[in-house]
This record gives C-alpha cells, sequence and structure tokens, in this order.
C-alpha cells in the first residue's frame, strides 16, 4: 500500500519508471557497463551474421584493421582527457592557506547556525548529520500542529494536520533510509533526493500567508521555525552531492584506467596480429570472425560504455536538483499530497 510520503519521494513525485531510475541511479555503475558491453556485443554479433561474409571484406579492404586503429586514437585520447579533468577536479582541493581558512571558516558557520536548530552539537557523519535535519523538521512540524491546535480557523487546522502529517512521514521514511547509508555510496545521496524540501517550504510559507490574520504571534513563530530547519536542507544536500561528485569522478578515473589497459592490448593486437584466414568456420551459425571481431570490439569499447554509465547517473542527479531553495522546476514535483487544491 502506498503511504502518503511515498508521493513525495523521488520515485513518487517524478514520471519515471522503477526500471528507469534503478539503470539511471541505483544500479552499480559496473554492473550498468557490464550490461552496455552485453547489448554492444550481441547488436555487433546480429549485424555480423546479417552482413556480407567478414573474411571476404578483411581480404579485400581490412577495415577490421582500419577501425580498430581509429579505436587505438580514440581510446589514448579519451583517457587522457578523463584523466585530464580529474586532475582538474582535484586541483580545486589544492589551494593557498587562506582558500582553505575560509572553506573551514564557512563550513563552521553553517555547522553553528544548524545546531542552533538542533539545540546540540551536529552529528560529524554525513548521514546521520541528513537524519538530524529530517528529524528536527518532524519535531518542529509536530510542534506547528501544537501550536495552532486552538486556533479558532477549522481550515487552517485541517491544513496544517495535512501539511504536518507530509512532512512527518516523509521524515520518518528519509531517516529510515539513511539508517544503513555510508557516504561514498550514492545512499546518502539517493536518500537525500527524496526528501522534496522545495515545495515543502512553499506549501508551509504558503499556508502561512493564507491564514496570517487568524495567526498569533507564537504560531507564525512555529511557522518561520519549520521554514528554517527546512532551508537548511538544501545546502546540506548541495555540499554532500559535491563531495559525492568528487568520489565519483575519483572512482571513474580508476575504473576507466582499469578497463583501458585491456582495452588499448586488445585493439593493438587485433591489428596486429589478426589473421582473416584463421577463423573461417562457424559457430551457432555466424562465422568465427563476426565472434572474435565483436568480442575484440566490445573489449576496446568497455572504457567508453562504463564512462557512459557513470555521466548517466551524474547527470540525473544535477538534472533533479537543478534548482536550489523554494523553486520548482518540473510540474511533476509539485506533489499533490500537500496541494489543498486538489
Amino acid at each position: 500500500m502506498d503511504r502518503l510520503a511515498s508521493t513525495d519521494t523521488l520515485r513518487g513525485r517524478t514520471d519515471e519508471s522503477r526500471i528507469a531510475l534503478w539503470l539511471f541511479l541505483d544500479a552499480n555503475r559496473w554492473l550498468i557497463g557490464g550490461l552496455l558491453s552485453v547489448l554492444t556485443f550481441s547488436v555487433l554479433v546480429v549485424l555480423g551474421a546479417a552482413a556480407p561474409p567478414l573474411n571476404e571484406m578483411m581480404q579485400r579492404s581490412d577495415p577490421v584493421e582500419t577501425a580498430f586503429q581509429a579505436l587505438i586514437g580514440a581510446l589514448i585520447t579519451g583517457v587522457t582527457l578523463v584523466v585530464s579533468i580529474n586532475q582538474l577536479v582535484l586541483s580545486q582541493e589544492i589551494g593557498q592557506l587562506g582558500d582553505h581558512h575560509a572553506w573551514m571558516d564557512e563550513a563552521m558557520e553553517f555547522r553553528r547556525e544548524v545546531e542552533l536548530l538542533f539545540e546540540s552539537i551536529g552529528p560529524p557523519d554525513p548521514a546521520q548529520f541528513l537524519q538530524a535535519l529530517v528529524q528536527t523538521s518532524a519535531d518542529r512540524a509536530e510542534a506547528l500542529r501544537e501550536t495552532v491546535a486552538d486556533n479558532d480557523d477549522e481550515e487552517l487546522r485541517d491544513r496544517t494536520d495535512k501539511l504536518v502529517e507530509n512532512v512527518v512521514e516523509n521524515s520518518e521514511e528519509i531517516y529510515e533510509q539513511l539508517e544503513t547509508a555510508e557516504f561514498g555510496e550514492f545512499g546518502v545521496l539517493r536518500s537525500g533526493l527524496n526528501y522534496n524540501y522545495s515545495w515543502k517550504i512553499y506549501a508551509v510559507r504558503r499556508l502561512r500567508n493564507e491564514h496570517e490574520d487568524s495567526l498569533e504571534d507564537e504560531d507564525l513563530e512555529a511557522f518561520d521555525d519549520l521554514v528554517d530547519i527546512l532551508t537548511l536542507f538544501g545546502p546540506a544536500l548541495e555540499h554532500f552531492k559535491s563531495l559525492y561528485f568528487q568520489w565519483e569522478l575519483v572512482n571513474l578515473t580508476r575504473s576507466i584506467l582499469y578497463v583501458a589497459i585491456p582495452a588499448l592490448l586488445t585493439s593493438i593486437a587485433t591489428v596486429l596480429y589478426l589473421d582473416p584466414s584463421a577463423f573461417s568456420g562457424t559457430t551457432l551459425g555466424v562465422s568465427d570472425m563476426v565472434w572474435v571481431v565483436s568480442t575484440s570490439t566490445t573489449l576496446a569499447l568497455v572504457p567508453f560504455l562504463l564512462l557512459a554509465a557513470y555521466v548517466v547517473r551524474i547527470a540525473t542527479i544535477s538534472k533533479r536538483t537543478g534548482a536550489l531553495g523554494p523553486f520548482i522546476l518540473r510540474s511533476s514535483e509539485r506533489t499533490t499530497a500537500i496541494d489543498w487544491e486538489q
């Protein structure tokens, strides 16, 4: 059974299917690279079976040698480019003492601001820090409901109940997801994406504005307290997203280097040593030369397929977090869970 909070998660408020989100975000990037490799190999074999005999084509013009010479150049250039991008990202961490001091001051100032709302020292672990944020937002929401419980405006009380229910259930859902999440893995950021804080900020401010004439000073303060904690979730999530991107780019560079050397050796060996006359038979109705060339080509393309797997996730995250603050870029983000006009 779908809970109310489920409409607020990334899956619940987007039009993308569960399979699409698994492919774009949740699945291990090596697994996606492997699936792309299998798909590439299958397409090449099918095309090779339908095309004119490859052995005869190689004896006339040798298209395989031409293709793999291009692949060798692309591999060297591509790997060099990826490593250069990684060095550019890492160079941002290398700065003057004053720069690092300023970064530390900004980070400490943010923590002090958040800890004033926590009324305690915030945890150092990113997952636990986000847990504290969502738990505090749930506590502030409950405090808001208690504050307006005696208000004479019945519509205000009903709308507040619906809003608080959404905030509390969504917070509990995210809190549970963060229990097993560790930074460096995608789980922390994935859980943060499930917290639709921008829409909550809008809903709280809209409710406050529409019923301002019915609110006492204590009610107004409770609304402001809830907005304050929701507002701090955005910068925290963006900071952890930036750190995750750095980790992901480092992982991407290492992965590309791991697969680039076998891919390069395979391409060179295919150009130097592949003899059309050595594979003249057939297997499963397909020329053995097609099997060999398809395998070599797939291995040569693995670095690019792995790069695609990583870039798709990074691009999807960037798209889903394209606006910081109370701006809703996509209509699908506007959950009906707290839309009073629905």
